[in-house]
């Protein structure tokens, strides 16, 4: 079986590692899921609707690291842009009876989720468009 060798930090010119064609539509329709059920969940339990709006975009806070550099800049954007941190946040509210973790958790999945759908995904320190989705903002400068 033939493997195919993905150049990690995908530099100009190397294997591109981003999902492409009717895989990537699923991935960021999959974004529109967590989004909708974040909403749906958020209103169940009865958040606060200004609350979400202000916490809405705070993960994107993450992306100051990309003024230290690219690598620092993706690794702290895919800190605060993946469903571990906020099931783990979900859950520690549980355990702990805060129920103001479970929808700070939800904002946050929501965020991600439209995130994904508008095709913004885990980021390569080889630029700030270089995701897991594909190029955004178009090619490699």
């Amino acid at each position: 079986m033939n493997q195919t060798s993905y150049n990690s930090s995908i530099e100009p010119g190397g294997e591109h590692p981003a999902v492409t064609g009717t895989v990537a539509l699923i991935l960021r329709s999959e974004g529109g899921v967590a989004l909708i059920s974040a909403v749906i969940a958020y209103q169940a339990i009865g958040g606060s609707w200004t609350l979400f709006a202000v916490l809405f975009f705070t993960p994107d806070v993450s992306m100051l690291g990309y003024l230290a550099n690219r690598r620092i800049g993706a690794w702290g954007y895919n800190l605060a842009h993946n469903y571990v941190a906020p099931a783990a946040l979900g859950l520690l509210g549980w355990a702990m009876a805060l129920p103001m973790f479970y929808g700070m958790a939800l904002i946050w999945v929501g965020h991600i989720g439209f995130d994904r759908l508008v095709g913004y995904g885990l980021k390569y320190p080889a630029a700030f468009g270089a995701t897991h989705l594909g190029w955004k903002g178009g090619r490699y400068r």
